[in-house]
């Protein structure tokens, strides 16, 4: 568990100032705030670093060097913190379908969410999936259309599994899906060493970094192209040359490149 000193930093960390009961309104301040501040990215795999899931690990890369994570780390750190804070948390598998639509095939179950249970309702959280991070928590309930500062979601329950959604270019696109299995430690360690070493997996090939921004925008470094996704829904993007890619991970998304010094205050 996070030592309660510990959870005051994180807070500090994501910009969120004031008490944090556990409350729905709570979890939503939480979650936009903790996607606006701490970005998703994929440094670590691309450099062959080891991804460590201990939660002192994450805690120190996360909040204290300021980097960012990919979703075993992001939403590990997430769901501590939620359960340190009075939260009834659990940590979700889940199979990412963005790259699979087809839903006769199955992929492996290489995610984590989270879901809490606040007053007999179940609701579902999620920093740590990219450009589509939900900046607000969902209730678990299907069919339910649910406007969040970022974008439109839904869940829908079909052939015994869970589809979480989102609305794009007019239609519903398939995130995730899962069972509402719980996804221990145990299985996130074998997941995580599947996605951050083997040939396959998404993150091995090109520079991933994500944020929400706070007028409802995103943005997104993908391999060498910096993206800003406008609140109204259109795009803009740019090369980055490679001389570049460090002071623009710093000037936009905060990340110092790993073992880059800070510059002196001399």
């Amino acid at each position: 568990m996070i030592a309660p000193m510990q959870s005051g930093a994180y807070l500090t960390r994501i910009g969120h100032e004031g008490p944090a009961p556990a409350t729905v309104q709570t979890l939503h301040a939480l979650t936009r705030a903790h996607t606006q501040a701490i970005p998703f990215e994929n440094i670590d795999v691309l450099l062959g670093r080891p991804v460590r899931l201990e939660s002192a690990a994450v805690f120190d890369k996360l909040v204290h060097q300021r980097r960012g994570g990919y979703c075993f780390e992001q939403n590990g750190l997430f769901l501590r913190v939620l359960q340190e804070l009075g939260f009834s948390a659990t940590g979700l598998g889940a199979r990412v379908r963005l790259c699979t639509p087809d839903r006769s095939e199955i992929p492996a179950r290489t995610h984590l969410l989270v879901c809490v249970e606040l007053q007999g309702e179940r609701w579902l959280t999620d920093v740590g999936f990219g450009a589509l991070s939900l900046t607000q928590a969902l209730r678990w309930e299907h069919g339910l259309v649910q406007d969040t500062p970022h974008d439109r979601r839904r869940l829908v329950h079909e052939d015994g599994r869970w589809f979480h959604q989102v609305w794009q270019e007019g239609g519903w696109v398939d995130v995730y899906e899962f069972t509402g299995e719980p996804m221990p430690e145990s299985d996130r360690k074998v997941a995580n060493w599947y996605t951050s070493t083997h040939p396959e997996s998404t993150f091995m090939g090109q520079l991933m970094v994500a944020r929400a921004l706070p007028d409802g925008g995103r943005l997104t470094m993908v391999g060498n192209e910096l993206r800003r996704r406008h609140p109204d829904g259109h795009m803009d993007a740019r090369p980055v040359a490679p001389e570049q890619l460090h002071g623009v991970l710093l000037e936009h998304f905060g990340i110092r490149w790993p073992g880059e010094a800070a510059p002196s205050q001399d």
